[in-house]
This record gives structure tokens, sequence and C-alpha cells, in this order.
């Protein structure tokens, strides 16, 4: 690698060297690398060697931070723009190990050239088209800025470790000098940055090894290639499962929050929820799972932030979810409990119905199977795009269920503001519409229209699943494979 200095000064800030990366990562004796031999080679006068820098991309693809700092320009006769392409041909899964400073390196190049150059990004026409191809995986194990940063970014999923891999546009020289004020690496990008606030990162771990394990994780739910099916496992757990604590996980007092994961964890086989961007987004939760042993995404509204409702970044996560599950033709379980967009000044300047029409886009364009469970609200735009109306979709709802355009306590506010402001006692006049109105709340009253399609019980939620599942998958499998029409947004 970079010599037993670099590699040493590597291990001193609790990085792992490369090569061990690969090691941990992959299957005992299953890699085979290409272009080994690919380097800065220095010969003398005789022609015998004398110096040998190795290239600094091993190709699963991995920097090598100990060469050139993990240079994009560092690599030796494009490795990286070849890992990228033999995916795409191949039609197998890419994994980036991204451990480098992009194209860090150029200003000491120009030196090197006695010129400068317009800027390219290679084969990044590739790494796009890849998304609507195969899994592509990402995990940021140092610094990385520049295009090692977007590396991470054009992914399907993504990895930091805290503490020790950091990611920005660029470094703290180049934003020290901008800016006129030394920052540190780990203020500038730390992983509580990317996977808490801007959602740059999809996971945080606290170590390589539980990178490695999320890396095979989030694979192990998907297909090598949209031209595959997911792959299917034989599970242990009963299909016909019925789990008491359904019944009461919702409480009767409708402002009362609860464990929307429990829900996920009773319903889905046992252990396989795999969640994905956690602490972004947080009032909608995303995530893999099986239902007798068949992949599925799963999304669900989380009541403990923003009632469930769905903000700017919670919208954005929608987005990039249903595409991943469409892209690989995942089936989709939405449990849901939306109360609609989020409201209010902050709210609309974040542009929250701009993310949100987006979101709703991608939920009518995906055409991968789709079934929602209504756990309880279901109220305005946002709420009906729980799914694509147009299709016929599986559609359960729970006897906790209520929906509208409106709650009621708003709606009321809304549909009776004149007379309200008129009355002699406001508050009573608006407590006796609502007392009034609130038994229209029923969801055995739409279910009596057919506005729902079936009320069940809270313990029938899994085997109905696993039928569901059990059916996707027979659809999918029959599909014509491919790319979808539409590619993979990053």
């Amino acid at each position: 690698m970079g010599g037993q200095e670099r590699v040493a000064r590597h291990v001193s800030e609790g990085r792992t060297p490369v090569r061990d990366r690969i090691d941990h990562l992959l299957d005992d004796g299953s890699f085979r690398e290409i272009g080994s031999l690919a380097g800065k080679v220095e010969y003398d006068d005789t022609g015998q060697i004398k110096g040998y820098t190795p290239s600094n991309f091993i190709i699963v693809g991995c920097d090598d931070f100990t060469v050139r700092g993990g240079a994009a320009d560092g690599a030796i006769g494009n490795k990286m723009g070849w890992s990228e392409r033999t995916a795409r041909e191949l039609r197998l899964p890419l994994v980036r190990l991204v451990d480098g400073t992009g194209g860090g390196g150029s200003v000491r190049t120009n030196a090197a050239l006695k010129r400068s150059y317009v800027p390219a990004n290679p084969d990044w026409d590739v790494s796009v088209g890849l998304l609507s191809q195969v899994p592509v995986v990402a995990a940021g194990l140092g610094p990385v800025a520049g295009l090692g940063a977007a590396r991470v970014a054009a992914s399907h999923f993504s990895v930091m470790v805290r503490g020790s891999s950091q990611l920005f546009v660029a470094g703290p020289p180049v934003v020290s000098r901008a800016f006129g004020r030394d920052v540190e690496k780990e203020e500038l990008g730390g992983s509580h940055i990317h996977a808490h606030g801007s959602g740059a990162v999809d996971n945080e771990v606290t170590s390589e090894p539980e990178a490695f394990e999320h890396i095979r994780r989030f694979l192990s739910y998907l297909p090598s290639s949209v031209w595959e099916p997911p792959p299917v496992i034989q599970s242990a757990d009963d299909p016909e499962r019925r789990e008491d604590e359904l019944i009461s996980v919702v409480p009767r007092d409708r402002r009362r929050i609860y464990n929307t994961r429990r829900i996920v964890e009773l319903v889905v086989d046992l252990g396989s929820f795999f969640e994905i961007a956690r602490h972004f987004g947080p009032s909608l939760i995303t995530g893999l799972a099986r239902l007798d042993g068949i992949p599925v995404g799963v999304m669900a509204n989380d009541p403990a932030f923003y009632a469930g409702a769905i903000d700017a970044a919670a919208a954005d996560k929608m987005t990039r979810f249903v595409d991943l599950c469409d892209t690989f033709r995942l089936p989709m379980v939405n449990f849901v409990d939306n109360p609609g967009f989020l409201v209010g000044v902050a709210a609309e300047k974040q542009g929250t119905i701009r993310k949100g029409v987006r979101a709703l886009a991608a939920v009518y364009q995906a055409t991968n199977p789709w079934c929602s469970i209504i756990v309880r609200k279901a109220f305005g735009v946002a709420g009906a795009g729980h799914s694509n109306h147009t299709r016929a979709s599986p559609r359960y709802a729970w006897p906790s269920g209520e929906w509208g355009s409106l709650p009621i306590e708003g709606g009321v506010e809304a549909a009776y503001k004149r007379q309200i402001q008129e009355a002699d006692d406001p508050d009573r006049l608006r407590e006796e519409l609502e007392a009034n109105l609130a038994s229209l709340r029923d969801p055995i009253l739409t279910a009596e229209a057919f506005g729902i399609e079936e009320i069940i019980d809270p313990r029938d939620t899994r085997p109905l699943l696993v039928e569901f599942a059990r059916r996707a998958h027979h659809i999918v499998e029959a599909e014509t494979r491919g790319p979808k029409t539409r590619g993979m947004r990053p």
C-alpha cells in the first residue's frame, strides 16, 4: 500500500487498512483482484525497478488513503471507471469503500502537467446509469471530499462511521480559506450532520465492522440486478402468526403516541426489519424486511415526530425509498398514520409542498406491488398519497382508522369560522360542532359505503400481508425484467 509509515498512521487514526477492509467485507476466499500490478513504476538506467507506487484504487472498489490520500487523480488507468463499467456489464452489485479526497490532488497535478484542465467527472454517465440497473452501496470510511463525496451520495444505500469518517463538498483547508475561520473535519461534515440533518448519508454506525454488516444486510434483500427477481429465503417464522399485542398497541386516546416500530416488528418475519435513514425525516420510518422469506419495502408514519406528518425531509426520504423499491421490484408495505403534510411557517420555508409533491409523484410513478395498512390517520393530500388510488392495490384499515380532508378539530375551525366568530360563546359552539361531527370518524360508516375495502382485526395483519407478498412475488417473477422506463433518482 502506501508504505509502513503511512499505513501505521492510518491505523492510529482508528481506520482499517484497505485490504483488511476487503477481508472484513467479503466472504473468505471470494476476492479476485483485477489490476493488482497497476501503479507508477520508476526504472533505473538498466531497466531495473527502483521505485513503485501502487494505484490507490482497489476494485471492489476501494480507495487506499495511504496512497496520495485516496485522491481520484492518484488512481492508475481509471480503475474506478473500470469497476463501474464491469458492474454494469456483468450485472453485479457495486460496493464503494470510499476513503479519498476526490480530485484533491489536482493542484499538485497542475504543477506536474505544467497546465490546468477543465474538470470532468469520469464515467459519471455510468455511475448514474448503474442506479437503474444494479444495487450500489457506498461507505464513507474517512475524510471524503469532492468527487468522493459525490460517489457516496450517488448510491442506493450509504453509511458513515461516527467519529472517523466525514463527508464534505470541500475539506477544511478550502472552507477555512473561503470563509476566513478555521473549521474542523467533524464540525464540517461529521456523521451527526449527514445521517441526522442533511440526509446525504443513510445510516450512522460506530465501527467499520458494523458498516460492513450493514452493507451485507442491505444487499441480502436485493437481487444482483434488475434482470433478476428479489431473493427469497426459507423462513422459520409462522406465516399465520397472530400477535395479541396488536390489539392494544394503538391507544384509544387519539392524542397519544405509540411505538410504530413495534408494529412492524410484530408483523414482518421475526428479526428481519432493517431500518434505513432512521435519524433523517424521522416522522417516516423506512426499511427492508421479509414476509415468509420474501423481501419487501416497509414505510410507516411515526406519531412520535410531528404526529406522523410529512415534512420536507420525510418527503425527500420517501421519494428516494419509493424509487429504490420500485427499481428492484420490491413489494411495498405502508403502515399509514399520516395527518397530512406538516404545516406552519417553518414548513412553508422548507418548501414542504414542493418536496411533498415529488414524493407523491414517486408513488404514482411506481409500478411495484403495493399494500397499505391504515393504522390510524389518513388526512389531506399527503394522507391520500398512501398509495396510487388508480391501481387495484390491497388496502386494509384497523378499527382505529380515521380519515378525511382535514381532522375534525382543524376542519371545524375552517368550515365554521364565521359562525364561531359571531357566536356568543365561540368555545362552546366549537366544542358542540366537534362533538356532533366526532361520530362521523367511525370507520364502519366508510366501510358501509365501500370507501375502505376492508376493516380487519389487527392480529390478522401478518397473515394478510404474507398472502399479499406471495402474490406480489409471483407477479414480479412473471414480469418482463430490466430497467424501468424512468431511471432511479440519486
